[in-house]
């Protein structure tokens, strides 16, 4: 019989703690939000094969939205677009090379889907 691996439901609580907080990093929130040094929790680095697993996802995933953005009406294109505006840090705020470079990812996805759009619309 198979035993489960008593840290594994601590590394998912751990790792969905960590996810949720994602939305305030890059200056997307202000700093006092953030929990205070004794109540973080740490976070375990992930193993090689979680991020062989990442990778291959996110490949997908860029792909997907590819040919969904491929087939989108103009007004989604220009709302894809400007969606990017809004993961960049606000005026005020630190800039955060990771939500720069995730902007400019969002808008090149929507350019590399004009490849693959009817040239009759």
């Amino acid at each position: 019989m198979a035993r489960e691996n008593p840290d594994t439901s601590s590394d998912w609580n751990q790792r969905q703690r960590a996810l949720s907080r994602w939305d305030n990093e890059g200056g997307a929130g202000p700093a006092s939000d953030a929990a205070p040094d004794d109540e973080r929790i740490a976070i375990p680095n992930l193993t090689n094969a979680e991020l062989v697993t990442l990778r291959i996802r996110v490949i997908a995933l860029e792909n997907l939205m590819i040919s969904l953005l491929a087939i989108a009406s103009d007004d989604q294109l220009k709302l894809a677009r400007e969606m990017a505006g809004y993961i960049t840090p606000r005026p005020g705020c630190t800039q955060h090379p990771l939500t720069i470079h995730a902007a400019a990812h969002m808008v090149d996805l929507v350019e590399r889907a004009n490849h693959f759009r009817d040239s009759d619309s």
